[in-house]
């Protein structure tokens, strides 16, 4: 048998409504385009140069920034310290391997895990803090809360209860494309409520939305269609944005309370001071992305709207069949994720902290014959946890360091802004940028480490709550989606050839735009409503 004819018995073999052919390891690895070779070449080199000059050839002078009239008594002291010691050595230090790493980490040049042990060696080495501080980063509390989570979405994918819910909802109201839209929607915000993995969410349900694109005609690849594109697209969506509903939503929106929460003298971040304002924001964002995709971006064909594969609903009925019917681990499971939801939601009621509430529901889960797993069934991507150890030790060394006060205060003399710039001018450009840098950033978490502190410099320089700049801020870590780098559920879901870059950066850049009116609309009703903010514009 010839090689024509060899492929042309593997494409009758194929199954598009299989959905073991839809696993992560069979998925096909995406090709570096000759751009991002070039990248990969050129990152290290540049790195190590930039690293060097910063570090020993530099020369940035502490500049007169910004006037001291109607700033706070705590500003006023940040302001004089500054002002009295200039750029200091562990400020370049730190400025050279802050820049050297975001390098690596965005080109590539060498694995994200190894940029991040080479970021926490050089902060060690180079002054910025204690072997102690630095290396704690890996026992942080949100460390210890993505460890879990891969605990308690190990329990879900061994139990098949996610799968069970999923493909449930999609049978029970996806009889047309606007009921299957729908289903993507609850399914997404339901696990966001249980799971912090953003990436565990994608690898769930990927199987499942590539089976429902098939049964509407499309495969990926030349048979990509509107509805295929949509789907895939809104997922991609839906799994960030209802991660931003909530505190334990994903390991950057917990980082986040964290931060805030020290900034301003608190243990913690309460759950519900998060659930209450960004949770309806994040509903009527991905309410308002399914009417862009579906009626103007990507608007449906009539044929687009219905099953197109005779009988395809029939197998994700079979699919739920081999389920058979529930298991008692599935109920200890969802018992498990009940209660560990509960304890989230009343947190200001008993005091214990998501990541106490996360360790009781793992611990539950691992006990033998009282649980439903065993360490070995547990999947921990240990890569990604050194990855955001050496992002939190980054975050560590900036707060030591000072950084982000100095360089916003450089920054804002750059470009004229005073102490009697309004607040609504510091608003729009926190926000916007905070925004705009999610498309030439990897990571969320790194997002997090940076413009966080920087929001919080930021209010207290101006005297401004923090939480009325912080939080504003900290409610966007979640806006990666408008090109295939900019997280891994976006590397993961471009892989499955349903849509090209052009299409995922005119859907995302949209919502973007979008998005950055509905956080302004929201500090100037819902943030102000609660306190949050006086208000943006009045």
């Amino acid at each position: 048998m010839n090689e024509t004819s060899s492929s042309q018995v593997e494409a009758k073999v194929f199954d598009p409504l299989d959905m073991s052919n839809y696993k992560i390891e069979k998925l096909p690895k995406m090709q570096k385009s000759g751009f991002e070779k070039w990248m990969s070449i050129v990152g290290g080199p540049l790195a190590l140069v930039v690293f060097i000059f910063i570090y020993r050839f530099a020369d940035i002078s502490f500049l007169n920034t910004i006037g001291t009239e109607g700033l706070s008594k705590t500003a006023l002291q940040r302001y004089d310290v500054l002002g009295a010691a200039g750029f200091s050595r562990i400020n370049y230090a730190m400025l050279a391997i802050f820049v050297s790493s975001i390098i690596l980490w965005i080109t590539e040049a060498i694995p994200n895990y190894l940029t991040s042990l080479m970021v926490i060696l050089a902060i060690v080495l180079t002054g910025v803090t204690t072997e102690k501080t630095a290396f704690a980063q890996l026992g942080h509390p949100v460390m210890w809360l993505n460890i879990l989570s891969f605990v308690l979405a190990s329990m879900l994918v061994k139990t098949q209860v996610a799968k069970r819910f999923a493909l449930w909802f999609v049978i029970r109201f996806g009889k047309n494309s606007a009921g299957v839209m729908i289903s993507f929607i609850v399914i997404n915000l339901v696990l966001s409520a249980f799971i912090s993995a953003t990436t565990a969410k994608a690898a769930i349900l990927l199987p499942i939305f590539m089976v429902v694109c098939a049964i509407y005609g499309a495969t990926g690849g030349d048979n990509r269609n509107n509805f295929g594109r949509n789907l895939v697209l809104q997922n991609l969506f839906q799994i960030n944005l209802g991660a931003n509903g909530f505190l334990t939503g994903s390991g950057a929106t917990l980082l986040a309370g964290s931060l805030i929460a020290g900034a301003m003298g608190k243990d913690s971040f309460g759950y519900t001071d998060w659930l209450v304002p960004a949770l309806p924001m994040s509903i009527i964002l991905i309410l308002i992305a399914w009417f862009v995709g579906t009626k103007l971006i990507f608007p449906l064909k009539k044929e687009e709207k219905t099953p197109q594969i005779e009988g395809g609903m029939e197998r994700l009925k079979e699919e739920l069949h081999k389920l058979g019917p529930m298991k008692t681990e599935e109920f200890k499971a969802v018992a498990i994720f009940v209660g560990v939801l509960a304890m989230w939601a009343t947190e200001n009621i008993h005091g214990i902290s998501p990541t106490s509430v996360a360790f009781i529901g793992a611990v539950i889960a691992l006990i033998p014959k009282i649980g439903v797993v065993k360490w070995n069934d547990v999947d921990i991507p240990w890569h990604l946890l050194l990855f955001s150890a050496g992002a939190y030790t980054l975050g560590a060394g900036l707060d030591a360091s000072g950084l982000p006060g100095t360089l916003v205060a450089q920054a804002f003399d750059a470009i004229g802004i005073t102490a009697q710039t309004p607040f609504w001018a510091l608003y729009l450009l926190l926000t916007g940028t905070m925004l705009a840098s999610a498309m030439i950033f990897q990571s969320k978490t790194m997002q997090t480490l940076i413009f966080i502190p920087i929001a919080i410099s930021v209010a207290q320089q101006f005297g401004y709550p923090i939480m009325s700049l912080a939080f504003p801020v900290a409610m966007l870590v979640g806006h990666v989606y408008v090109l295939p780098f900019n997280s891994k559920p976006a590397a993961l879901l471009y892989t499955t050839n349903h849509y090209s870059w052009s299409d995922t950066f005119k859907f995302g850049i949209t919502m973007m735009i979008i998005s950055w009116g509905m956080i302004i609309l929201w500090g100037e009703t819902v943030l102000k409503w609660l306190g949050y903010t006086n208000g943006v514009f009045f």
